[in-house]
């Protein structure tokens, strides 16, 4: 390799390493500015209540009423962070040739108790990513106005009984299911501090279950809806 070459290529390298080097500087620079809201005892309490209703969208058709609540913790004007619990009513969708087709070898145990109608209990982590809109003071003015927001729920939900639910041809028969439910939406500040607010989501939610009809298989239950909610 030709000397001059050899240089050029030693000076990309080492620009490339300090831009990288840079970077990773810049990210471990704002990481202190997150956690120490945590170390300090100076965390930014936050409050949600949210009622949703939402319609079932795939091969397992179950409505959904939800009222849950989010408390936790804004550690930076677009992130926020908490835990939730609610109540869901499930309501299940069935035919009239629902359990037709069973025979001996592969149905259910029919003498298992079973609903259409459930009530669930979701506990689920919350995080919260608002872009623009969200109060800050800087010299004594307040900033306030309409904001957006992602929002993602993880977590497991529980059946508060011992009935399986009665679902197309067969039943959903865990009774902890996996959890999630990411929503998109506006932020509607009110008052003058600007912490209150109204939400307006679309959401959807995610379930996973086992499914026992004339087949044993894995079931999801998928579902779309909206999403009204006061935060504080």
């Amino acid at each position: 390799m030709k000397p001059h070459i050899r240089l050029l290529t030693s000076l990309c390298i080492c620009i490339s390493a300090l831009t990288a080097s840079a970077q990773y500087y810049e990210i471990a620079n704002q990481l202190p500015q997150l956690i120490r809201p945590a170390l300090s005892g100076s965390f930014n309490y936050k409050g949600f209540v949210d009622v949703s209703y939402m319609r079932g969208v795939s091969k397992c058709k179950a409505d959904f009423l939800d009222v849950t609540t989010s408390q936790g913790f804004r550690y930076a004007d677009w992130f926020y962070m908490g835990v939730g619990i609610g109540a869901d009513v499930l309501f299940s969708s069935t035919d009239d040739n629902w359990g037709s087709g069973w025979n001996n070898g592969s149905s259910p145990d029919l003498s298992h108790s079973s609903t259409t109608t459930a009530v669930m209990l979701p506990l689920f982590t919350d995080f919260r990513f608002t872009f623009g809109g969200v109060n800050t003071l800087a010299e004594g003015v307040t900033r306030n106005s309409v904001g957006f927001f992602i929002d993602l729920r993880i977590g497991c939900s529980f059946l508060c009984s011992d009935d399986w639910i009665r679902i197309n041809n067969g039943y959903l028969t865990n009774q902890q299911y996996f959890y999630l439910r990411p929503s998109v939406g506006l932020r509607i500040p009110v008052g003058t501090s600007g912490k209150q607010a109204f939400d307006i989501a679309l959401c959807y939610k995610l379930l996973t279950s086992n499914y026992w009809g004339s087949s044993k298989e894995s079931a999801t239950l998928s579902s779309l809806g909206l999403t009204v909610a006061f935060e504080w």
